[in-house]
């Protein structure tokens, strides 16, 4: 069966929707850990299935702690702005497991996701595989059966031991920015978390590089050269400049190219803009370039400074516009920062939620200046969430005025009944967990 193609439209069966979650739960169950990094299990799973990772399209591998989401879905715009066919796989989901996997522009179906998973699970019988490592390998084996021109694949965590470093010959590699985050699984070394993330580079493959903090420069630098292949790097062999329409200018291979603004908010996204921007057009710069730049101004990242649409949850908060990132640790904090001045003046009202595999004062600190107070929850049916108690009282520790509230719907009403003025900005930030709430509360998930 061909699944997410073009003229097909996904069916909606409550039959499928239950077994495609029934064997998501099953499968959950076959390793006691969520995580557990390394790479024999996916390899002999693979095997299993006939090995569909030696039979994909041309793919662009994605490792880096922040904006590999918003590269890939840059990425995606501008090849699909360019008529090509785009397999995606990023994680985690948002509001539906369908999210991780796209299949030529289009989300796949619960009854194909079943299909999947049921046949994965059938293969591997009862061996201990990982939930990430069994659902990348039915990834795997969707990518490979529906033709594409692209294949865009996100890590899930790290580089190295990720499941989805099986490749032999990706097209392009690609490195976002470095930063602690997963300590409890990669460490607190930027440099030797740069080593985990440069594992997914292949000689032969080029490795486009965002810009980096000097010792994970160095650690990038050195594995290149260790494996042999080549690096273009930001600051180094591509850049970009501000134009004053608020267009941006790439600078690559001597050559200056105008992009459009991203559609995507804030500054570290023109960062984003120019990195993908490197990469297509160094991958397929012959194929109708000018469609492919101008699909930059057209790119949908969910969750990511986003204002929500109408909906459930902005019927609740009439006074104020809504927005949600799921932006979760300090260097995602500090770029969210940025970006919300250039959204509204004045400061903005808070609700926050956030795990507890970090520091919240991380996170809060940045934001602290924008803050005209902060309410906290804590994240629905998230065992690791941070309770709204311990998250206010870290807030209150760096001087913020914060309180604590029952439930989303609960912080939307007071915050509404609080604003100053119509129009007083919300941002819902902290974990995309929450923002995932966010979206299916209001009744907008991703399509």
């Amino acid at each position: 069966m061909t699944m997410g193609s073009d003229d097909q439209i996904p069916q909606v069966s409550s039959d499928d929707e239950r077994r495609s979650a029934a064997a998501l739960a099953r499968l959950a169950a076959l390793h006691p850990k969520l995580i557990d990094l390394g790479l024999e299990r996916t390899f002999h799973l693979l095997a299993k299935l006939g090995n569909p990772h030696h039979k994909l399209p041309p793919t662009v591998h994605v490792a880096g702690t922040n904006g590999k989401g918003s590269v890939i879905a840059l990425m995606r715009a501008m090849a699909e702005a360019a008529g090509l066919r785009v397999h995606v796989y990023s994680s985690p989901h948002l509001c539906h497991f369908n999210e991780r996997i796209r299949l030529a522009g289009t989300l796949i179906s619960d009854g194909g996701l079943a299909d999947l998973l049921e046949e994965v699970e059938q293969a591997n019988g009862d061996t201990a595989v990982t939930f990430f490592e069994v659902t990348t390998a039915a990834a795997m084996l969707a990518f490979a059966r529906e033709p594409a021109d692209l294949l865009l694949l996100e890590t899930g965590l790290g580089g190295a031991l990720d499941s989805t470093n099986v490749l032999d010959s990706p097209l392009a590699t690609v490195i976002t920015p470095i930063a602690r985050d997963h300590e409890h699984f990669l460490g607190n070394d930027i440099s030797e978390i740069a080593q985990q993330k440069a594992g997914i580079m292949r000689s032969g493959s080029p490795c486009f590089v965002s810009r980096q903090e000097a010792s994970a420069a160095s650690a990038i630098s050195a594995y290149a050269s260790k494996i042999g292949t080549s690096l273009i790097m930001a600051g180094d062999d591509f850049d970009w400049q501000d134009l004053p329409d608020g267009s941006i200018c790439l600078i690559q291979d001597r050559k200056n190219t105008s992009l459009p603004k991203p559609s995507l908010y804030g500054a570290h996204q023109r960062d984003n803009a120019a990195l993908a921007a490197a990469v297509m057009l160094h991958c397929f710069g012959t194929n109708r370039p000018a469609q492919m730049i101008a699909g930059i101004a057209s790119a949908i990242w969910p969750g990511r400074i986003h204002r929500i649409d109408d909906g459930k949850l902005t019927a609740l908060a009439p006074n104020c516009e809504i927005w949600v990132d799921g932006a979760h640790n300090a260097h995602g904090a500090q770029a969210l920062a940025a970006a919300l001045p250039h959204l509204a003046s004045g400061h903005w009202h808070i609700i926050c939620g956030a795990l507890n595999t970090r520091d919240p004062r991380e996170f809060l600190a940045p934001l602290s200046a924008l803050a005209q107070n902060i309410t906290c929850l804590t994240i629905p049916g998230q065992d690791a969430s941070l309770s709204a108690i311990e998250l206010s009282d870290a807030a209150k520790e760096i001087g913020l005025e914060a309180q604590s509230a029952k439930s989303l719907e609960a912080a939307l009403i007071d915050t509404n009944e609080a604003a100053s003025s119509p129009g007083t900005p919300i941002i819902i930030c902290g974990s995309l967990y929450l923002a995932g709430i966010v979206l299916s509360a209001n009744e907008t998930p991703p399509n």
